[in-house]
């Protein structure tokens, strides 16, 4: 049984088709499985994907961290040393004054003021010292009076 059918100009014959066979339901199921294990093997990717870039952002934070650590303990190094340096340098000046300090109060006799009643020499005997301590003072640097 043949049906013509028209269209425009050309005249087309067609068969009539017989009805697609029914396919089995497990057939059925299969595709979407098919393509839920694609999905799901994409979701399993990406979620990976994502856990390996947050991993890698941990990594390259804590090389940046450790970086400078690394240079902050170089700087703080080389500050002990220089501390340790300017220490030492302060501890020599401080002999030095100390020296300059003593043979400073040599030169006042001191017995001498234990003896003193009268307040006129006492005074002159203070005069002294300060003037002689003022001189160190200048000697050393220091700005600040005493």
């Amino acid at each position: 049984m043949a049906q013509t059918r028209t269209t425009g100009t050309a005249s087309k014959t067609t068969k009539k088709r017989k009805p697609a066979a029914k396919r089995k339901p497990a057939a059925r199921r299969a595709a979407p499985t098919k393509a839920s294990k694609t999905f799901a093997d994409n979701a399993q990717e990406t979620g990976r994907d994502v856990f390996l870039a947050g991993l890698g952002f941990y990594g390259k934070a804590y090389d940046r961290v450790q970086e400078r650590l690394d240079g902050l303990q170089k700087r703080v190094e080389t500050r002990r040393k220089n501390a340790d340096k300017a220490y030492k340098e302060l501890v020599k000046r401080g002999k030095k004054v100390e020296k300059e300090a003593k043979v400073a109060l040599d030169d006042l006799d001191i017995p001498k003021l234990d003896n003193l009643t009268d307040r006129k020499k006492l005074e002159q005997q203070l005069n002294k010292a300060r003037a002689r301590f003022g001189e160190l003072k200048e000697s050393v640097g220091l700005k600040s009076a005493a």
